[in-house]
Parts: structure tokens; C-alpha cells; sequence
């Protein structure tokens, strides 16, 4: 990301003893330039004081919502709204900041920057500390994480950002698979053997070369077995047999009985 470094200019004009600004105009910042405010909002930024940022932030673009520090100042708003636990705000800035000012040189870290703001975004106080299973976790946030750092990654396969995107991707897609196998289990205990074996082949579609495929062809080929679909279930077997030789899975299969 671009960065500024403003020098902080203070003009003090002596006369009779006193300041050209009074006290709570200097206090508050109403009168300074917009490299005064800018300054102030990214020395605040830098020493992770968010909140601070943000009012610098929100007085530039209020004073000066034109120009190239409106622009850096919204996108550093962003920044500083996901780290300060904000990651609805976040996004709806950096939503704001793509629609505006599309051409923005710095579009890449806006991506790399939604993406990471919605790869944590549905994870709890609590969690912070006490960690859980990732693939028990609602998959609606790692979906549009994975759409934003694959678009990132589209888009601008050269961008410093990429690499670290690539191995999100990575991430994402385990976790997803897994997930749809979890489900698929889920639907397994409860007799729901047409949506298990469904979701089974999503995972074969959707996120093939990930570790949870051959636990996906283990759930259809024992769905489709029990329910009498006998030519899908060896077809989802010898798939299994042929990529995946001796996978314990292999016997499950043997010895699940049919319905019918």
C-alpha cells in the first residue's frame, strides 16, 4: 500500500504571546490542513490507536472529501475498523472505496484487505482464546474470503499480496471441503442418505485435490448403497480404490448393508 509521510508542520506566530490557533482549535484540529490531519490519523494508525485514527479520518474526508488523502484516508479507515473488531464497517468502507474510485492504484490491497477482514470476521472474543474446530464454523465468511483472494489473485497475479492470498486460497478450500463432509455426515446419522451422498459430490466438484476427498467418496458410495443405487456406489468406490489405495474406507463400504 502506498504510503505518505507527511511532515508535521506546526506554525506558531508569536504576538503579544499568543498562538495563531486557540487552545481548542488546536485541540480538536478544525483548522488544520489536510497534511496536518492526515499525519495525525496515520501516526495514530501506526502506534494502534484505532479509535483515534478513525475520528482523524473521519474529520479529513469530512473537511476534504476530495483529492488523493480523501482516498488513502478511506481505505486506512478500513484498515483501522478491522483491526479494531469492526469488520462490518470494514467492509461496507472498503465496498464504498472500490465504488468510487475504482482505478485507485492501491485496488489490490482493497481486495487483499476485504478478503482478510471477512476470513476472520465470524470469529467470536472467546474464540480468540479458546480456539475451535474451523470446519464446525458457519462457511458463510470463508465463501466470500475465498471469492475476494481468488478475484485477488485473477486479477492481479502480480501484486505483493498474491502470494499470501494463494495460500489462503489454499486454506479455505480444505476447511470448505471438510465442512461439506462434516455435513454429509451429519445427514449420514440421521438417514438422510440422498443429502449426504449430495453432499459428497459437491465436495468432488467443487474442491477436487483437497484431503477430504476420499471421505466424500466414502459417504456416497455408502449412501448410494444403502439406498439400492448399486452402479453409483461401485462407480464412487472404484474412484475411491483407483486414487486412494487401501484407504480404510474401502472395507466401510464393503460391509455397508443396504435397504433394499
Amino acid at each position: 500500500m502506498k504510503k505518505y509521510y507527511i511532515p508535521l508542520i506546526i506554525s506558531l506566530v508569536s504576538s503579544s504571546g499568543c498562538s495563531l490557533f486557540s487552545k481548542e482549535e488546536v485541540k480538536t484540529g478544525d483548522n488544520w490542513p489536510v497534511e496536518r490531519v492526515y499525519s495525525e490519523a496515520k501516526s495514530a494508525l501506526d502506534a494502534g490507536d484505532y479509535t483515534a485514527a478513525l475520528q482523524h479520518y473521519s474529520q479529513l474526508e469530512a473537511r476534504f472529501p476530495f483529492g488523493e488523502y480523501a482516498q488513502q484516508a478511506l481505505l486506512e479507515s478500513a484498515y483501522a475498523q478491522y483491526k479494531n473488531d469492526d469488520p462490518e464497517t470494514a467492509i461496507a468502507t472498503l465496498d464504498r472505496f472500490m465504488r468510487v474510485y475504482p482505478l485507485n492504484p492501491n485496488m489490490d490491497y482493497a481486495i487483499y484487505l476485504r478478503g482478510l477482514t471477512n476470513f476472520t470476521r465470524d470469529v467470536g472474543i472467546m474464540e480468540k482464546y479458546i480456539p475451535r474446530d474451523e470446519t464446525q464454523r458457519d462457511p458463510g465468511s470463508a465463501l466470500l474470503a475465498l471469492k475476494d483472494f481468488t478475484n485477488l489473485v485473477n486479477r492481479y497475479p502480480n501484486s505483493k499480496y498474491s502470494e499470501d492470498a494463494s495460500q489462503r486460497i489454499v486454506y479455505l478450500r480444505n476447511r470448505l471441503a471438510q465442512h461439506e463432509v462434516n455435513v454429509a455426515y451429519y445427514y449420514m446419522q440421521r438417514s438422510a442418505y440422498l443429502a449426504a451422498a449430495n453432499r459428497g459430490k459437491y465436495v468432488i466438484e467443487n474442491y477436487p485435490r483437497t484431503p477430504s476427498m476420499p471421505e466424500a467418496l466414502v459417504v456416497m458410495a455408502k449412501a448410494y448403497k444403502i439406498m439400492g443405487l448399486d452402479k453409483l456406489s461401485e462407480d464412487a468406490l472404484r474412484v475411491l480404490e483407483l486414487n486412494y489405495p487401501g484407504h480404510p474406507g474401502v472395507a466401510e463400504v464393503r460391509q455397508t448393508v443396504t435397504t433394499k
